[in-house]
């Protein structure tokens, strides 16, 4: 059984009613658990809290993708005839991946964000 990859493991604690709440809306939705789970975490939308703590990871990653990015430029810009330095097409897919799925995050973190400000602002207009 040690030959065997299984796909990573996500879990969390939750409160008893928390718990039912959940399996309610499992039950309702007729999915499976782990379906409902997985869309839950992907297209539900986001409630972004303005802290520096919840934007500072989000800002290091995203520097980090920078960094990667600024080298690939230099390997492809670099006038030397050093074939070695070049990335590879699976770092660069990899890379274009990690990119995709920050970006997505970002454009949902924001559109989340701009529902909140809209929800404050027709609140104020009451």
């Amino acid at each position: 059984m040690s030959n065997q990859h299984k796909n990573p493991t996500i879990s969390f604690r939750i409160t008893d009613a928390e718990r039912k709440q959940i399996e309610a809306r499992i039950l309702a939705s007729g999915m499976m658990k782990k379906d409902y789970f997985v869309r839950s975490c992907i297209y539900n939308r986001i409630c972004v809290v303005g802290k520096k703590e919840t934007i500072y990871p989000l800002v290091q990653t995203v520097n980090a993708l920078y960094l990667q990015l600024l080298e690939m430029q230099k390997a492809f810009t670099t006038t030397g005839d050093i074939p070695d330095t070049l990335p590879s097409s699976e770092d660069i897919r990899e890379l274009q991946t990690e990119y995709t799925n920050m970006l997505t995050a970002i454009i949902d973190l924001l559109d989340g964000a701009k529902y909140l400000w809209e929800g404050d602002r027709h609140e104020q207009q009451s």
